[in-house]
């Protein structure tokens, strides 16, 4: 099977099936959803999250912390120099 069809065969499950389940609790990034997760939904998600993040090239983890870096320091007001 390529990959392309096995993709589309994931993506019809519903959250009805067991892996279906645990694919809606991996990618949900609604936040009241998120506050309404069980305990064990969130240690899904949260397996799921340090799992990716651990895959992540550093060159990309850099940058997205660079971002929110400088993010803060907008919200801020800026860097001052003084």
């Amino acid at each position: 099977m390529k990959y392309r069809e096995f993709s589309a065969l994931l993506a019809g499950l519903d959250g009805e099936t067991p892996l279906g389940r645990v694919t809606a609790i991996r990618s949900e990034n609604d936040p009241k959803r998120l506050r309404e997760f069980t305990p064990e939904m969130r240690r899904i998600r949260s397996r799921w999250l340090t799992r990716q993040a651990a895959r992540m090239p550093q060159k990309k983890a850099d940058d997205a912390i660079e971002a929110l870096r400088l993010a803060f320091v907008n919200m801020a007001g800026g860097e001052r120099h003084g």
